[in-house]
């Protein structure tokens, strides 16, 4: 489903991301840990292509896009766009419109990029809201709505484009932890559903839970992966380690 070829993007003359190779089948649920800065954010948002890698090439779904088209002077956005399409991404914070209600908000892309028709976007929003526990707050706007079920919009909002793979940017972290539960509870649904993940996040104890795979990044590259019991509980790489202490 995912098939990453060394991925590298500098900010300016900063190096951020330093050749990341990355494997994933389908359904396949990929927790990544890290420290601040080390580049996993950024990661999420080449595969989603809100930022454009300097090398490397990146396939989700059979959709290609491959640094180097733009060096070759060939227009890569029309694939781009395609692999954009094969992904939904929640971020840290919710960024829903303010003036949409949330069922206005989840209705809004698939009208407008998908081609839905507003009776056909209701629907489907109606059962995305009933599929995050919101079915009675359909017609609030996100002012009326905890941080909790704010996010869980936002998960209903990227669902509504029929991704193939949900990417989710630390979607708790600023969450108090109640709110936190709401939260990670809609994303193990999404997990024992077989929807294909990829999550970027401080919350040990899900990764622990959730994962098939885990993904230590550092300084910009992946310096250890495998199943959660061994990368958690058992981690090979000092840096690792290291990291891990202040958790477990």
């Amino acid at each position: 489903m995912i098939f990453v070829e060394g991925v590298r993007k500098k900010f300016g003359a900063i190096p951020v991301l330093n050749g990341v190779d990355h494997r994933q089948s389908l359904g396949e649920v990929v927790v990544i840990i890290g420290p601040s800065g080390c580049g996993k954010s950024t990661f999420l948002r080449c595969l989603n292509q809100l930022e454009t890698a300097d090398m490397g090439r990146i396939t989700i779904n059979n959709v290609t896009v491959d640094a180097g088209a733009r060096k070759e002077g060939r227009d890569a956005r029309p694939q781009r766009h395609r692999l954009r399409l094969q992904t939904g991404m929640v971020f840290q914070q919710f960024n829903l419109f303010p003036h949409l209600t949330a069922l206005e908000n989840i209705i809004e892309a698939p009208m407008q990029v998908a081609g839905l028709s507003r009776v056909e976007a209701v629907t489907q929003g109606m059962d995305l809201l009933a599929k995050v526990g919101l079915s009675d707050r359909a017609n609030f706007q996100p002012s009326r709505l905890s941080g909790g079920q704010q996010q869980r919009v936002a998960i209903a909002r990227a669902l509504a484009m029929r991704p193939k793979v949900m990417l989710f940017d630390e979607p708790t972290s600023s969450l108090d932890p109640q709110l936190r539960e709401e939260v990670l509870k809609v994303i193990r649904t999404l997990s024992e559903e077989g929807m294909t993940l990829i999550i970027v996040t401080h919350e040990m104890n899900f990764a622990r839970d959730v994962a098939d795979s885990v993904l230590f990044f550092e300084g910009g590259q992946v310096v250890e992966f495998g199943p959660p019991e061994q990368v958690l509980k058992n981690p090979i790489h000092p840096k690792t380690r290291d990291f891990l202490r202040s958790w477990f």
